[in-house]
């Protein structure tokens, strides 16, 4: 008789875990408000299947990350990341910069300064905040200059910034030797409100705003009001002369930590059931409205620093060459984008939408699961390139110090040890800023086709490998891992005492310097 009775209680508890299964289903589908899986100490994992997700679709944009440079890809969905891939030689355990997105974390801090009472309204006027500056240029319109229009890239303050092309501006406040002053000094182009015009001064002055306001600066009260609360524990951020946090760019994060942020706003503002960020906030951020008018994307859109595409229904925090967190309220997802190119917006966002196939779990697919699988470990894994014979010269050019007038390159010293078990490099570099000090660098390098890492720097982690061409002539590829820059290749010709480099400056010129060992 005890058999029926666990036959019929099995039948009523499979029937109550399936109605379980359709209402938190039923839950993600709202925007995930019954979801409990918070990422705090660490995400949790599922298959895509899982997630109602196709694993062939994400393999196909697994591999459209490769053909755009991308560092890294990352997809969350239901609180669950069902694709976390990394490009060799990049790795997850170093912080990416995150360029403009740091503008959109900027925005959340003053969100959070707003609920905690220290900003009273974002109607304030920007001139109240920096009542103890002379400011140039005072008109009617800069005093109408208000908080929100920071925010929307609407102050009017002229900026030479376009979204394709120079930053010209931005250059010019990057020499300048108080970067508060130069914003606040610029003539105003049109009124506060009239157009959107792309400004990451306009960011930097919230920066300054949240320190009057905290006594913190901006990383500060980041690491006690929103990084502390989401587990964010590992970040680089730079200050500008002042130690003002750089409120336009310049912010470094891991890529699972990007993922928080847009969590944060898919969650409506809330970590752990508690409110962070006012919920009316994100409801603006999510349904902007400012024009971008971009003769690219005519449907972009702003808010409260944030990029919109509404009609694919997403929203994101963006940054130069594709630093990018993507939100997607009605399909319960976040996705994160580390590049060092462009990537076309519009077409990611249709992508990562048509993998999704269900609401619900989908049956398993060994073949597609198999194929993604071996999509990532085939981008993750660093192919070797081909390496020339060690000559002669390797072991008697090993430790000289060579060392370089003024030059385009900006290359102070190179020093070289090629020859024994450890293979390393010593370099100077002239800072872009003549009054600080020259930058040291220091790393191993790989002789055997791969590239070898260097300690975590404050401007990221360097890999480096080198080949011999021929008995004199020997190449040098180095690139900042995490960092938005381009491979840094030098050729170097050794004739004596002397070494000739040659390698291209910022602007993609070729340039050949001359460096003496002095022995």
């Amino acid at each position: 008789m005890q058999k029926p009775r666990l036959a019929a209680a099995g039948i009523v508890l499979g029937t109550i875990m399936l109605v379980v299964s359709l209402c938190s289903a039923a839950a993600y589908a709202q925007g995930g408000a019954a979801e409990s899986a918070w990422p705090t100490r660490q995400w949790l994992t599922s298959t895509p299947e899982e997630q109602g997700m196709d694993p062939a679709a994400l393999a196909k944009l697994v591999e459209f990350g490769a053909t755009r440079s991308f560092d890294s890809l990352l997809i969350v969905r239901h609180g669950r990341i069902v694709l976390d891939a990394y490009y060799a030689p990049y790795a997850a355990d170093i912080p990416h910069t995150t360029n403009s997105t740091t503008k959109a974390v900027i925005g959340t801090l003053m969100a959070i300064a707003s609920k905690d009472g220290l900003l009273d309204s974002t109607d304030r006027r920007m001139l109240d905040f920096f009542a103890d500056r002379s400011v140039a240029n005072v008109d009617e319109r800069k005093k109408a200059v208000t908080v929100q229009n920071l925010l929307d890239m609407t102050s009017g303050i002229d900026w030479e910034e376009p979204l394709s092309g120079r930053p010209v501006s931005m250059i010019a406040m990057e020499r300048s030797p108080d970067w508060i002053k130069f914003i606040l000094d610029r003539q105003m182009s049109s009124a506060p409100g009239d157009i959107f015009n792309y400004n990451s001064g306009n960011p930097h002055l919230l920066s300054a705003i949240l320190t009057g306001l905290t006594g913190l600066s901006a990383s500060d009260y980041a690491k006690a009001r929103l990084f502390g609360p989401l587990g964010i524990s590992t970040w680089n951020w730079r200050r500008d002369p002042q130690g003002i946090s750089t409120g336009g760019y310049g912010l470094a994060l891991l890529p699972r930590d990007m993922a928080k942020i847009g969590y944060l706003y898919l969650r409506h503002g809330e970590w752990e059931g508690k409110p962070l960020v006012p919920a009316g906030w994100v409801e603006k951020t999510r349904h902007a409205t400012v024009n971008m008018n971009s003769s690219r994307s005519p449907t972009l859109r702003y808010s409260n620093l944030f990029w919109a595409l509404p009609d694919k229904k997403v929203y994101m925090a963006v940054g130069y060459h594709c630093q990018v967190i993507m939100i997607f309220p009605e399909l319960d997802i976040v996705a994160v984008t580390t590049a060092r190119n462009f990537c076309p917006f519009g077409k990611m966002a249709d992508d990562i939408s048509g993998a999704v196939k269900s609401e619900t779990a989908l049956p398993p697919d060994p073949a597609g699961t198999n194929l993604l699988a071996g999509v990532i470990h085939e981008v993750s894994t660093e192919k070797p390139s081909e390496v020339g014979a060690m000559p002669e010269i390797a072991s008697s050019i090993s430790g000289k110090t060579y060392k370089f007038p003024s030059n385009a390159l900006n290359v102070r010293s190179l020093s070289l040890t090629l020859a024994g078990p450890n293979p390393h490099y010593e370099l100077e570099m002239n800072s872009r800023d003549p009054t600080a000090p020259a930058l040291k660098f220091a790393g191993p390098i790989g002789l055997d086709g791969l590239f070898r890492k260097s300690d975590p720097t404050a401007f990221g982690v360097a890999a480096t490998k080198g080949r011999w061409l021929d008995g004199q002539t020997f190449v040098i590829e180095r690139r900042m891992l995490g960092a938005d820059a381009p491979l840094q290749k030098w050729t170097l010709g050794f004739d004596g005492g002397r070494l000739n480099l040659r390698g291209n400056d910022r602007a993609g010129l070729e340039v050949s310097i001359v460096g003496e060992s002095g022995d």
